[in-house]
């Protein structure tokens, strides 16, 4: 079915509830991008047979510390693993403007322009309407869930730094307030759209990793410098088979919608791949020989 632009920002209000089932695959790290709007990108896939368990987690015992609004907290609120610094949920309403509930299966966390909500295991966290993925997924430590400082700190706009001298990760949300997404609704619109005529039935990860081919093709020189440009693209011919057949303009899935979102956040699970093709479906030989090999994922393999 086809979709209009408006019917698809009335749409994102029924997404936000279907998100909360997918993602439990795959970790994510960061890494510097170009644009403002952008967090960093790096995601790996891991198994999910033992995440629950291993989300289970108990806090090290360690020199380092975690200090929120100049409150150092308790190890079993705030500590360092692995390099990531964690706060529960329950310390930050407690040290910050926040009211903390659980709905159902999630925990929402409210206050200071913020709406966050944090389903234990899922890769990500939504906040005002935006999709920020977490590092090895939200974990619940000790029966608290917690999440890692800097996806908090993008959430809600505080200030995290690291003291080197006293071993200390700090946090202050105080005056923050929360913003929506930076990135606008036309490139959602377009992202979701190219994103789901490619890839319906892929995994998250390998939706998200289309959607990086089309923002890495957007910030070359080589190809249009916005998303719908780069979707439309004729200039060697179309680009995408969807603008061919007119999918592109079929209403996106959830999944899709998610992957959009958690691309244009910063999502990165193929590098600078500027290509992909299903070998099932095209022998894609100019870019086999033209191109360098990145990785498979599901249905598809990525060049670069």
């Amino acid at each position: 079915t086809q979709e209009s632009f408006v019917d698809f920002k009335e749409n994102q209000r029924s997404i936000a509830e279907n998100n909360a089932s997918l993602g439990v695959l795959h970790t994510f790290q960061k890494r510097p991008d170009k644009e403002e709007n952008c967090m960093n990108r790096k995601l790996f896939r891991t198994a999910l047979v033992g995440l629950a368990g291993a989300l289970m987690l108990s806090p090290m015992a360690a020199a380092a510390q975690v200090e929120l609004n100049n409150t150092v907290l308790s190890q079993n609120e705030g500590w360092i693993e692995n390099g990531v610094s964690y706060v529960t949920l329950n310390a930050l309403s407690r040290e910050g403007d926040y009211t903390l509930t659980w709905d159902g299966n999630r925990a929402v966390l409210t206050g200071q322009g913020a709406e966050l909500t944090a389903h234990p295991g899922a890769l990500y966290v939504e906040v005002n309407g935006r999709a920020l993925y977490v590092p090895g997924g939200v974990p619940v430590v000790e029966g608290r869930t917690a999440l890692p400082l800097r996806v908090l700190e993008d959430a809600l706009d505080g200030a995290v730094s690291w003291d080197d001298q006293a071993a200390t990760a700090r946090m202050d949300t105080r005056g923050a307030v929360a913003e929506g997404a930076a990135y606008g609704e036309e490139d959602l619109y377009w992202l979701s759209r190219i994103i789901s005529a490619e890839s319906r039935g892929e995994s998250l990860l390998g939706q998200i990793a289309v959607g990086n081919v089309v923002l890495n093709r957007v910030q070359t020189t080589q190809f249009p410098n916005t998303i719908k440009g780069v979707v439309f693209d004729r200039k060697n011919g179309v680009q995408f088979e969807p603008v061919e057949n007119r999918t592109i303009y079929n209403t996106p899935t959830p999944t899709s919608v998610l992957a959009a979102k958690l691309a244009l956040e910063g999502a990165d699970v193929v590098g600078d791949c500027l290509y992909f093709f299903a070998p099932a479906l095209s022998k894609g030989t100019w870019i086999v020989n033209n191109r360098q090999y990145y990785t498979t994922i599901g249905c598809h393999r990525f060049y670069i």
